[in-house]
């Protein structure tokens, strides 16, 4: 199993970014999706979950500006960020688990990192 993230750099406040998340070696198992994220001297913290069926479930923090979705042909999760701000500053990781409830989630992918500048 593994999953391969991409799409964080450095972006000003207010831009958009978009996160990819692709995974391999699952075979036929039906995996949900999440995306995480630890900031400097922090926790990681969940942002959004989508299930293979495509149930969400999302942080406080990720309500209103962030949007994850799936595509199961191409076995690949996204993060839609919108107005960063320096406060999401962060290593973004997606993770794989039995469902989106899952604590712990079972496979990380290595991290990407988004810099958000003011």
């Amino acid at each position: 199993v593994q999953l391969q993230a991409s799409g964080g750099g450095l972006v000003q406040a207010g831009d958009s970014l978009r996160l990819s998340c692709a995974a391999s070696g699952f075979g036929s198992s039906t995996p949900a999706m999440a995306w995480f994220r630890q900031a400097p001297g922090k926790g990681r913290e969940l942002l959004a979950a989508i299930s293979w069926r495509g149930t969400i479930i999302s942080s406080a923090s990720a309500k209103g500006r962030f949007t994850i979705s799936r595509d199961n042909i191409v076995s690949t999760v996204y993060l839609w960020m919108n107005n960063l701000t320096p406060e999401d500053t962060a290593v973004y990781y997606c993770a794989a688990g039995a469902n989106i409830s899952a604590d712990p989630y079972s496979y990380w992918g290595q991290g990407t990192l988004v810099t958000v500048s003011s």
